[in-house]
């Protein structure tokens, strides 16, 4: 989930300066989001045109899941968020669901695998065409304001439910991108989206799964991104830290940002040969154990 920028430091608690600079600092945030999502959502359409007609069936790194399956799933998400009826169905034998989230998807896919992917690729643009046209004329500003439909009734926020859908469109287009052999390059501003968002997860990966000891440091240095330091205070709860003030880490990690994304994204076999790493090699295989934090 993407944290809110703090209020200016000059404009105490209810000054009317103060809640219009947060309100336009949130205005502003928000519509990052609904640009980087658009972005994807352009380069996902561009792709899916790509796809061989013998291609379609092909799985895909997500268990259970074909290149139609995840089309149909960018098709279903982004009509219900314009309001279109979601229906259940009965999604049989599906070992990949683990929740209700799971199910809401897997219903949206079954339900859509006897539909031409032709008549998915119209449906996936024409929602999200309706979705921009509207946030076009009404942009967000309230980052707390429930998300719309199915994604509200899920307690989903405004701030969560435009953050995560870059991310969504941007992965599941690199999921058919490698399941069919298409060529392109892992890059650019919505790339860069994701690949950060899912650098906000370092301080938990650190911390809670791989259990690093007080005072063990972590740097993640991912190509074309910032790096990213992680320290374990007293508590035992892991914190981000300056970069700067970590001279000599517990461990240092780095690879390219296609490996990271596939890594923190849960495709595929983690290859740990990929990633370089520095100091602790106990800690640092922990931490590269526990990378994947999407569902």
């Amino acid at each position: 989930m993407t944290t809110q920028q703090p209020a200016p430091e000059t404009a105490p608690p209810g000054d009317p300066e103060g809640s219009t600079a947060e309100t336009s600092e949130d205005a502003a945030r928000l519509g990052s989001y609904v640009d980087v999502w658009w972005l994807a959502v352009g380069e996902a359409l561009d792709l899916v045109e790509q796809v061989p007609d013998d291609a379609w069936s092909r799985p895909t790194e997500l268990p259970g899941w074909t290149v139609h399956d995840v089309l149909a799933h960018l098709a279903h998400l982004e009509a219900v968020a314009v309001g279109a009826e979601h229906t259940p169905v009965d999604v049989g034998d599906a070992p990949h669901v683990r929740n209700d989230m799971g199910r809401f998807c897997e219903e949206g896919v079954v339900a859509r695998r006897d539909s031409p992917p032709r008549t998915l690729v119209h449906e996936l643009r024409a929602a999200a065409t309706t979705r921009r046209t509207a946030l076009a004329a009404t942009p967000p500003t309230d980052p707390t304001a429930p998300a719309p439909g199915a994604f509200g009734a899920i307690g989903w926020d405004t701030e969560t439910f435009l953050g995560n859908r870059p991310l969504d469109v941007w992965m599941h287009a690199l999921d058919i991108r490698r399941a069919v052999g298409l060529p392109g390059e892992v890059e650019g501003p919505a790339a860069s989206y994701v690949a950060t968002k899912l650098v906000r997860s370092l301080p938990f990966v650190v911390g809670k799964r791989a259990q690093a000891p007080v005072g063990a440091t972590v740097v993640l240095d991912v190509a074309g991104l910032t790096a990213v330091a992680v320290e374990v205070g007293e508590d035992g709860r892991a914190r981000e830290v300056d970069v700067a003030a970590v001279a000599s880490p517990t461990v240092r990690l780095s690879c390219d940002l296609e490996t990271y994304v596939l890594a923190a994204g849960g495709r595929g076999a983690l290859d740990p040969a990929a990633f370089g790493v520095e100091g602790d090699r106990d800690l640092a295989d922990r931490v590269l154990a526990g990378l994947a934090v999407t569902p």
